[in-house]
């Protein structure tokens, strides 16, 4: 959006719901207990439905609720496709935190109103973040959408759509033993996330989330732990657990209990992260969980001790600490600085010498200096996280950040981001070598019938799905003729990019019948061979 835009202000309340989509649950009436049907995804809901199409954009938190919304619209009658292809209703899911997020939202609106025009869907309907800080404008400038939902507004869906013809009546809604509680949307369902609260208390000067998402309010405990019980019964294999600070969990919960309790009063006793953890490893028999987004502020020591003595939680921490200049930290508003971010790697490393530690970065920041640039260089060279996601300062209206001198030219902070990940790829590089010869547990993501040196791709315990490299498996017996080379993807500064390939196999080069592995499979293999980023390996 333009820098006039009008943007609303941070939504200074705890009064949203957790889960934003239907004010009650997908299955009213029915013990949250009980199993709900199997469907498979790309096509789900009742044949006479209205076909809806929805196009997700954004994080794997805007995924989460996408999933939910789709189930939420299939248990009150319509017929959920994949994309756009063949639907008579599209719903866009936005993405408002960056430039380049926010012109890729609005493209997309773009894209469906151009289908609605040639006749080909009847409706248009926006959703999410953009919409939420920009509707006014975004209503002026795109008549042709025919509903603009904010994240506050979400309860209002169905009754709208509904309002408009595009749903069924509510006595057509599909049976409650039928409706899913999730529709799993990614291309490795094997693999999906836990988001365990919504909003944020941090007052980030770059960041926008509270804008959108108020503040920071906890899921209950047992609706999370049956949720990932019927993920596991769908075949997850790996729970990611996020939020904005997944470290928070519980506080919101044990502030409202205290002021419950009034002056004097003892509060009721009320969960912290550890304890969903916890709950969550009793309840369920998922072999991977996988934390992100674990400030350092907020890590504590029984935080740490859980983390080594429980094996399912997977040895890999995202940990985001956006810079490593005190000073810049300071002008960032981060909980954070320097001795803090040592210390809790300190403890960390410690407690768990096999770690895998993620974390992001910010490049560019609105007067950050060539010395406090050198200083998060510094940083990094010393901690050695082995994975590491940089990113260019993207201005966002209504934040401190936006307000402050000093801001950088795009040339600038494009420069710093190449010098930062130079240095990141030497180091994870380095780090991935030391694992040459380890045998290493790796989920198998998808299958290669047609490749002639590998049998499947998937993730180690070390790599996360999509943000992280890969490893490429080969069966036992499979070989590689001399001279074959194995080219690494050019990748974006997130980690993210096209798959590597293999190059250059002689006519002896075996095909190895990919049907001997399935997605899903957790499978131990032995580290051949390393890149900048991805893993090669033989099943043991």
């Amino acid at each position: 959006m333009s820098d006039s835009s009008p943007a609303t202000g941070r939504l200074r309340t705890r009064d949203l719901p957790v889960f934003p989509v239907t004010p009650d649950p997908v299955r009213p009436q029915v013990s949250p207990d009980v199993a709900a049907v199997d469907h498979d995804f790309p096509t789900v809901g009742p044949d006479e439905g209205p076909r809806i199409g929805l196009v997700t954009l954004g994080c794997d938190k805007n995924t989460v609720d996408s999933e939910r919304m789709m189930a939420a619209l299939v248990g009150h009658g319509a017929r959920v496709v994949p994309g756009v292809d063949g639907a008579e209703v599209v719903i866009v899911n936005t993405c408002g935190f960056i430039d380049q997020a926010k012109e890729e939202s609005v493209d997309t609106i773009l894209e469906a109103c151009a289908l609605k025009n040639d006749g080909e869907v009847k409706a248009v309907v926006a959703v999410g973040c953009l919409v939420q800080r920009y509707k006014d404008e975004l209503s002026q400038q795109i008549p042709e959408v025919d509903l603009f939902i904010g994240l506050t507004e979400m309860q209002g869906l169905v009754p709208e759509l509904r309002r408009r013809g595009l749903l069924p009546e509510a006595g057509s809604s599909t049976p409650n033993m039928e409706r899913p509680l999730r529709i799993l949307s990614t291309d490795t369902p094997h693999t999906s996330h836990l988001k365990i609260s919504e909003g944020c208390d941090h007052t980030c000067a770059f960041c926008a989330i509270p804008h959108m998402r108020g503040l920071h309010r906890s899921a209950p405990v047992e609706e999370l732990v049956r949720e990932a019980r019927e993920l596991e019964r769908r075949g997850v294999r790996e729970l990611n657990i996020i939020s904005q600070d997944t470290t928070w969990y519980g506080r919101d919960l044990r502030r409202a209990a205290v002021q419950a309790a009034g002056s004097g009063g003892t509060p009721e006793p009320t969960p912290l992260l550890p304890d969903l953890l916890r709950a969550l490893l009793d309840g369920t028999d998922l072999p991977w969980y996988r934390l992100f987004y674990m400030y350092p502020s907020g890590i504590t020591p029984e935080l740490v001790e859980l983390l080594a003595t429980e094996d399912r939680l997977l040895p890999y921490l995202d940990m985001p600490i956006q810079h490593g200049s005190d000073t810049l930290l300071k002008r960032m508003r981060r909980p954070e600085r320097q001795a803090t971010i040592r210390e809790r790697v300190e403890w960390l490393r410690e407690a768990v010498p096999e770690l895998i530690l993620r974390t992001t970065v910010i490049v560019g920041f609105p007067g950050e200096t060539e010395a406090e640039f050198q200083e998060m260089l510094e940083l990094l060279e010393e901690i050695q996280f082995e994975r590491v996601g940089a990113f260019p300062y993207s201005l966002e209206e209504g934040t401190p950040a936006a307000e402050m001198e000093g801001h950088l030219s795009e040339a600038e902070k494009r420069d710093r981001l190449e010098t930062l990940m130079d240095v990141q790829r030497m180091i994870s590089f380095e780090k991935n070598e030391g694992l040459i010869g380890r045998r290493e547990e790796v989920l198998v993501d998808r299958t290669l019938s047609d490749d002639p040196e590998f049998a499947a791709e998937g993730h180690a315990r070390t790599q996360a799905v999509d943000v992280d490299g890969i490893t490429r498996i080969r069966l036992p017996g499979s070989r590689i003729e001399p001279g074959t080379r194995i080219e690494s993807a050019d990748r974006t500064a997130a980690g993210d990019g096209t798959r590597p390939v293999a190059t250059g196999g002689g006519p002896g080069s075996r095909t190895n019948p990919a049907t001997t592995l399935v997605p899903g499979q957790i499978v131990t293999v032995e580290i051949e061979d390393v890149l900048e980023y991805d893993l090669v390996a033989r099943v043991v």
